[in-house]
């Protein structure tokens, strides 16, 4: 488990979330590989949060549930 720390591109706050990924599985996305060609184990939501920073409780709050 890896502790990522982002900042959200929507509200600015930092924050953090434990996920099952290595700094090898990083450097490939950081190097151009597709975020769910590297990430197929990840949910979308954990996906989008190593991207944007944005957690789910956060794109619920503004663009409601299920969104």
């Amino acid at each position: 488990m890896t502790t990522i720390t982002r900042k959200s591109m929507i509200s600015g706050e930092i924050n953090s979330m434990e996920l099952d990924v290595t700094q090898a599985q990083l450097d490939r996305w950081q190097d151009g590989e597709l975020i769910q060609d590297v990430f197929p184990h990840l949910s979308a939501d954990e996906r989008e949060f190593i991207k944007t920073g944005i957690t789910s409780q956060e794109w619920d709050s503004i663009f409601g549930e299920g969104a």
